[in-house]
């Protein structure tokens, strides 16, 4: 076998599979395992150590076995590993045992009494591969009809239903836990002081050329009364600074520039400079905003800018 398999098929091939049994059996994410987890490397290292040292072991022992090998049986063993594959014992054997063929010269035993017009029939058995693949057909198909047809197990379709099912359940609770895939419908009012605090670097940075640092307006609205334009609650104010202000002359879309997670902070922050009353504040835009009844009061965020400030 060493003859069709020498070391330089057989070393790669049998190192390459360890590698890729790692790589199959690490749950290493979107990243190759050697280089999420290092110690693959030192297992990797280890296993090639190993067997290259089994590859000189048993080439000596091979050489060993040689010299101590009458030289009438060195003789045998030369001229079997010179004969070609087809006539190499091992594939033989293997061979006679897939096709249970029978010689040429033995086909006058198995002629059958039938003759169409001088054509004679051979009685050979049939190949053991195609009988197991035959009765694996028939297996197959009896566990099929059972599974499927009599106890009504799911089939392809009503599989491809219940996974489309739990994929969406899973993508809206990954959205639940994910920041950055936050929307006006699950985003909430952050109140503590450290939120805000990087709600108004935030803010100060991209927010304050138009609403003032103070949040009481310039070009655009002033942002501490209870006058709004497209509402005066978290979610309202989140979508606003997302997809931007009235069309040709409102606030632009921030979408492209922060994230959700950023817009958060940001609003949650503009919200806390309610009632701060700042000096020389703009007249107020838009109408009146009452907050619905199911709606809690800002009450927090309020009593927390002073501290920012």
């Amino acid at each position: 076998m060493k003859k069709f398999f020498p070391i330089y098929v057989r070393g790669p091939l049998i190192f390459f599979s360890f590698f890729g049994m790692l790589e199959y059996f690490i749950d290493s994410g979107d990243r190759p395992a050697f280089v999420k987890y290092p110690i693959v490397l030192l297992v990797l290292l280890v296993f090639l150590v190993i067997q290259i040292a089994f590859e000189y072991i048993g080439s000596a022992v091979n050489k060993m076995i040689y010299e101590i090998t009458p030289e009438d049986k060195r003789q045998e063993i030369v001229a079997s590993e010179s004969l070609p594959l087809r006539e190499q014992k091992w594939y033989i054997n293997i061979m006679k045992r897939l096709t249970r063929a029978e010689p040429v010269e033995n086909n006058t035993l198995l002629l059958l009494d039938h003759n169409y017009d001088g054509i004679r029939e051979l009685d050979n058995k049939l190949p053991p591969w195609w009988l197991y693949l035959f009765y694996g057909g028939i297996l197959f198909g009896a566990i099929y009809l059972v599974r499927y047809e009599i106890l009504g197990a799911d089939d392809q379709e009503m599989e491809f239903k219940k996974e489309m099912a739990q994929a969406r359940i899973d993508i809206a609770e990954y959205k639940k836990n994910a920041p950055d895939m936050m929307d006006e419908k699950n985003v909430t009012l952050l109140t503590d002081v450290a939120s805000l605090a990087k709600g108004k670097v935030i803010f100060e940075t991209n927010c304050a050329a138009c609403h003032r640092a103070d949040g009481g307006g310039q070009i655009g609205p002033n942002l501490t009364d209870d006058h709004w334009i497209f509402g005066g609650d978290i979610k309202n104010l989140f979508h606003t600074i997302t997809n931007g202000g009235r069309d040709g002359k409102g606030m632009v879309a921030w979408r492209g520039t922060l994230k959700p997670t950023e817009i958060q902070l940001a609003a949650s922050y503009i919200l806390s400079l309610q009632g701060s009353n700042p000096k020389n504040p703009k007249a107020p835009d838009g109408d009146l905003w009452v907050k619905p009844a199911d709606q809690p009061a800002d009450k927090d965020a309020t009593k927390t800018v002073a501290t920012i400030k």
